[in-house]
């Protein structure tokens, strides 16, 4: 036998060892590990290492959550808040957990927004529509003054934490006058950036514009659904107060757009 047979190996850690480890790692170094011992595939596994991914009020959020949310172990529990939003309250708020970091996430459903004449149903309608994680969604008639802001309270956010902001719908079959340019505006700590030229309907920018990078256009999103940016902000010790998060087109006569809300995810 020669010397380097008897030298030690991280596989002849004790499982406590290993747990203090994978905790101070990330969910997805650790299902890594699982298949190096049978002491890391312990510890990856154990509630001890996944309670540390999980945001320490977990407790409190689950407890929210308008259909039970039924977990056998910490794991099982992460990986059910990072798959899809859970829905809090009264149905107007989704959270998840960012896959890789554990980090939240939030969806401010429609009806948790202030859109400028949504409850006057010359100009909108709410109702249901497939994949939409919400019972109702806005669902714009017809308006020239589009304006949709959400806010939500920064100690709810993942704190050292920067975030960005979505605007997140759809643009029906027969919908008319959404490719004028509108503008974002995200407000926090008494700092207000302003964003123009952003089109819900790229087919709206003009070839000076797309020339020069100068138009910001959407996105489809892999649930179906379209995101505009918003704009982004840094959450640093979560007691900064509220963010502002802002859309606004004023410059035509408009309908056809489907609004499921403004999510908030980590950069």
């Amino acid at each position: 036998m020669t010397e380097s047979d008897n030298s030690p190996s991280i596989t002849d850690l004790p499982e406590g060892c290993v747990t203090d480890i994978l905790s101070i790692t990330s969910p997805r170094d650790t299902c890594r590990a699982a298949s190096i011992s049978k002491a890391f595939n312990s510890a990856a596994n154990s509630d001890a290492v996944w309670d540390r991914f999980l945001t320490p009020d977990y407790r409190e959020i689950i407890s929210r959550a308008v259909s039970p949310v039924v977990f056998e172990s910490k794991k099982q529990l992460y990986h059910r808040l990072s798959e899809s939003y859970i829905i809090l309250d009264h149905g107007y708020l989704g959270l998840k957990l960012d896959r890789e970091s554990g980090r939240k996430c939030y969806m401010l459903g429609a009806r948790d927004l202030s859109i400028a004449w949504g409850n006057d149903t010359r100009y909108w309608e709410w109702g249901h529509v497939p994949k939409s994680r919400f019972a109702e969604v806005g669902i714009l008639r017809n308006i020239w003054w589009l304006d949709i802001q959400g806010r939500i309270a920064s100690a709810m956010l993942s704190t050292k934490t920067t975030y960005i902001a979505y605007l997140v719908y759809r643009i029906t079959r027969d919908s008319w006058g959404l490719s004028a340019a509108g503008k974002t505006i995200v407000s926090f700590c008494g700092v207000r950036n302003e964003v123009p030229n952003v089109y819900l309907d790229q087919s709206g920018q003009t070839l000076l514009e797309f020339t020069l990078g100068q138009a910001h256009t959407p996105a489809m999103r892999n649930d179906g659904w379209m995101e505009i940016e918003l704009g982004e902000f840094y959450c640093d010790n979560g007691d900064e107060g509220e963010v502002e998060m802002v859309f606004q087109e004023h410059h035509r006569n408009k309908g056809g757009l489907i609004v499921e809300g403004i999510e908030l995810r980590p950069r």
